[in-house]
């Protein structure tokens, strides 16, 4: 590495160490002493480095409380004969116009970093080149700019006629800059480089620590965030000789060879120069698939080197997930503004244009023009003509303020030809304006944003159809089945994907019983999440059918084998029967439940038979049966929520044990401390499913039973005790209805009895249930009767009256049930 020259060198120069130094490794670099000068809100200097002292001659004393202007170089753009601005300190002249940005910066019109170049004659005869870069600073306090500049000359002491890769130079500075806030702004390194990464800015804030004084740092290789303008900096014999060769090249007089050359060396440069851009833009965006993600990265990646405002606005169809917007856009098209990067001042932006507005756009505005077009649009000025009627759509907004005197380049962001949305470029009144080679770099950036916005777009999409396909394959489960509370809770998978195979379940079943459900499907995805819609209907038609649980699973099993071979699932079903106070469970390969008894608060996993998956086949299924006692909790969930990687699965028992017990206000608070204690451990990338029931039990006051001889003498007296337990529960509204509906209930089961006694039984829970057994296996079926028909009114009747009913086959043959609403008290 080259180290800097004498000049002015605040100490020795260190040799660099190049641990983690990109540039020392990677291309030639090297690094100088930098003039740090702090201007405040009055244009004043309210710090001057040493560095300054030794670059522009002016001593502390001199330059404190002077006019930044008096004493920096910020003349214009110097003539073909290169007449020089001269200042008390010296005589300055800019290169290519870029010196008045430093005159604008230090004037407080520029809100954005800037740099140029300029040249400065001190006493001695030689002029001494100038690098400067200026950093508005944004907060509490007086300083408002940060102007730092360097000798020029010492980056090409070997070859004075070599021309500096101004492109590739990065300022920084250390906390031995000796002037108060030092050490603020290196720790803001980023924000005042704001189109600098956060790690490109910790390397630079490293290296000047470590090297403990300010240093300019420049290389062949990296780029750095602030440059001037769009090229390396070029001397105004070069800028004088590409004009005369386009004078002679507009009169048709031959263009001599070394002018021609030069001008196309330059015209590659700045191709090149557009490329990289584009190919650095390019690495930056797309990192996610998630679309919002992917909007921001868009945006940034082209504020400030490209642009100073980027506003993206997205069709209505693509930011809701939707399929792919349809059409050519119109005056009524809704357009959403998503993203909205700037340089100015923070929040002069936000209440005028506000991030998540919609908005459709005139014909008459360049915008309308750039999306049915699909063209980029360019406008060099915004006038006051056009700032007014682009004004005129904002309802009590006037953001003339904001676009006119801007230049404006309108970009289309297109995927399989048709516009996703549009970006709004616009530069600040003192910056170069857009032209048509920004116009082709746009448009280039645009096609390469649109793709990869419409990837994410698809993405989201897709993951929005497959998780609208999930939630409506999960049920929704009342709170209060017969006997019991439950609460469920659904979490999708974080890490391989928000779609999978977990479910969970109940079912009302015949004698006031619930069936509860938990199963798992192995594997993510569309395919695991129709897989579970599948077993989930299977199981609810079987439990319909009343089978007993080992029976259930061994059916379910053979049905997954029929489906085919790589169907596979662990599912855990459970009876709850409130008025025996029990439980009849089988499980197939399914992680134990969890009872916490209401007596003394202890919890406890159920050992139960495992069972092999359902799919496997071949595997006998057991049940067992558990007694429990009311207010008791049974806790079913996946291993989704207990099982993290690295980790022994009997810890994520343990802790779900635990979590369990806790004291909970409601079932929703219970399940919200399981999710709680289990979720917050990192690792996890399952689904969960998660299933509570508060086994309240039925009181036998609230059952009444009675057996019926299969005689048509016994259909009155079936009337009779049913009025008289009605009377005897308060429930004098209900008798005639459900005196009414049990003799029809009853006269069909003594008609279609063997020999059997008739049951009959009344349960008072949430509702009055009714049930009628008798041992004839044929179900009952809703006929429709004719005026003359005999039969078939029967259950009618009960249809018209009953709140709901049905039937289900029993071991024995079939039960025939109703409810009735409960009259309010």
């Amino acid at each position: 590495m080259a180290n800097g020259s004498d000049r002015g060198t605040e100490r020795d120069t260190p040799p660099s160490r190049g641990a983690g130094n990109g540039v020392v490794e990677q291309a030639a670099a090297g690094r100088i002493p930098l003039a740090v000068v702090v201007v405040d809100r009055d244009g004043l200097v309210s710090h001057w480095s040493r560095g300054a002292r030794r670059l522009f001659g002016a001593a502390k004393e001199e330059a404190i409380g002077r006019p930044a202007v008096d004493l920096l170089p910020v003349s214009g753009a110097l003539p073909e004969d290169e007449d020089e601005d001269t200042t008390p300190f010296g005589v300055y002249a800019a290169y290519d116009g870029l010196g008045p940005d430093l005159e604008s910066s230090l004037d407080g019109n520029l809100s954005y970093p800037a740099a140029g170049r300029a040249r400065l004659t001190v006493a001695e005869p030689d002029r001494l080149d100038v690098l400067w870069w200026a950093y508005p600073l944004v907060g509490p306090g007086r300083e408002r700019l940060l102007v730092l500049a360097a000798d020029a000359g010492a980056l090409r002491a070997d070859d004075p006629d070599e021309e500096i890769p101004g492109e590739r130079i990065a300022p920084a500075f250390a906390l031995h800059t000796d002037f108060p806030g030092a050490e603020e702004l290196a720790r803001r390194l980023p924000e005042i480089l704001p189109s600098m990464s956060v790690g490109e800015g910790a390397r630079i804030v490293a290296q000047i620590l470590e090297l403990g004084y300010p240093v300019l740092e420049f290389s062949q290789n990296d780029r750095v965030p602030v440059t001037p303008d769009w090229g390396v900096p070029r001397r105004i014999e070069r800028k004088a000789r590409r004009e005369r060769a386009a004078r002679a090249a507009a009169q048709g007089l031959p263009v001599p060879q070394e002018l021609a050359d030069e001008v196309e060396d330059l015209e590659y440069a700045a191709v090149r120069e557009r490329l990289e851009f584009l190919t650095e833009v390019s690495g930056r965006i797309g990192t996610s698939l998630d679309l919002s993600k992917t909007i921001v990265e868009v945006s940034r990646a082209v504020v400030p080197r490209f642009t100073d405002v980027a506003g993206t606005y997205l069709r209505e169809q693509v930011v809701a997930g939707e399929g792919f917007p349809e059409g050519v856009p119109d005056t009524t098209t809704m357009w959403h503004r998503v993203a909205l990067e700037h340089t100015d001042e923070p929040g002069r932006w936000d209440d005028v244009v506000p991030v998540g507005e919609a908005m459709p756009f005139p014909a008459h505005t360049p915008f309308f023009q750039c999306m049915t077009s699909g063209e980029p649009v360019l406008v060099p000025r915004i006038s006051e003509q056009m700032g007014h009627a682009i004004a005129s759509q904002f309802e009590k907004r006037d953001i003339r303020p904001l676009i006119t005197g801007r230049s404006m380049l309108v970009v289309p962001l297109k995927a399989r030809n048709v516009v996703l949305g549009f970006m709004i470029l616009l530069r600040h009144p003192e910056r170069v304006e857009f032209n048509d080679m920004d116009r082709v770099t746009g448009a280039e950036l645009a096609a390469r944003a649109g793709l990869v916005l419409d990837n994410a777009r698809m993405y989201t999409y897709q993951e929005s159809v497959a998780e609208t396909l999930q939630d409506s394959m999960l049920p929704h489960i009342p709170p209060r089945m017969a006997g019991c509370d439950i609460a469920t809770r659904y979490l999708p998978g974080t890490l391989l994907g928000r779609v999978g195979g977990d479910w969970f379940d109940s079912v009302k079943l015949p004698g006031a019983r619930t069936a509860l459900v938990v199963g798992d499907v192995m594997g993510h995805g569309l395919n695991s999440a129709a897989m579970m819609g599948q077993l989930r209907t299977a199981v609810q038609t079987m439990a319909a059918l009343d089978l007993p649980p080992a029976q259930l699973l061994r059916n379910l099993d053979d049905l997954a084998q029929r489906l085919g071979d790589t169907y596979l699932a662990t599912c855990l079903y459970a009876v709850y029967d409130p008025i025996a106070s029990e439980l009849h469970i089988a499980n197939a390969g399914h992680i134990p439940p969890v009872v916490v008894h209401a007596e003394d608060g202890r919890s406890e996993l159920l050992d139960l038979p495992t069972g092999a998956p359902i799919g496997v086949g071949g595997v006998a299924f057991e049940s067992v049966r558990v007694r429990v006692q009311p207010g008791d909790r049974l806790v079913m969930c996946t291993d989704g929520l207990v099982e993290v990687r690295g980790e022994d699965i009997g810890v994520g028992l343990a802790t779900l044990c635990e979590s369990a017990a806790h004291p909970a206000a409601s079932m929703d608070d219970a399940c919200d401390t399981i999710i709680r204690a289990l979720n917050t451990r990192g690792g996890r990338k399952d689904d969960v499913a998660l299933l509570m029931a508060r086994l309240n039990g039925i009181e036998p006051d609230d059952v009444a039973e009675w057996r019926l001889s299969p005689e048509p003498r016994e259909v009155g007296r079936a009337r009779s005790v049913v009025r008289e337990q009605l009377h005897d529960w308060g429930l004098a509204r209900l008798v005639d209805t459900a005196e009414l509906m049990v003799g029809e209930l009853v006269t069909n089961a003594v008609r279609h009895s063997h020999s059997r006694p008739v049951e009959l039984r009344l349960v008072r829970g949430d509702t009055l249930l009714c049930e009628v057994d008798d041992d004839d296996h044929e179900l009952p079926t809703l006929l429709s009767a004719g005026p003359e028909d005999e039969f078939g009114r029967g259950l009618r009747i009960v249809t018209t009256l009953a709140r709901e009913w049905g039937t289900s086959r029993t071991k024995a043959g079939k039960t025939v049930w109703f409810e009735l609403t409960l009259p309010r008290r």
